[in-house]
């Protein structure tokens, strides 16, 4: 776990213009999908971070999760709409886990 979510965010941002500077398509081709992610402004930008937030935490990226945190702070998320956002990561984890393991006891089963 990070101890200071600041410096880490800023070192993430720092890294990321560090690549993008030796690898410019690569850095332009990330830009162009967080671009399209965004288009027709269907969703607003705090709806975006906190889902983006709450993938972070199903992704266990964890610059994801400093970047977009401090992201939803900058678009006006509250904390209740972020424990609302992570409590849907964890009951979407929890999910997954159960229809897993349902797939691990069938394949238990079926090799018995």
């Amino acid at each position: 776990m990070f101890a200071d979510w600041k410096n880490d965010v800023s070192h993430v941002k720092k890294s990321f213009g560090q690549l993008g500077q030796k690898y410019p398509k690569m850095l332009q081709a990330y830009g162009a999908l967080n671009a399209a992610a965004a288009e027709g402004d269907v969703l607003d930008a705090k709806t975006r971070e906190l889902i983006a937030l709450a993938v972070a935490v199903t992704t266990r990226c964890e610059s994801c999760i400093g970047v977009h945190a401090a992201e939803a702070i900058k678009v006006g998320a509250s904390e209740e709409e972020v424990a609302a956002a992570l409590a849907t990561a964890i009951a979407l984890n929890a999910g997954a886990a159960y229809t897993y393991s349902l797939r691990a006891l069938e394949a238990f089963n079926e090799q018995k």
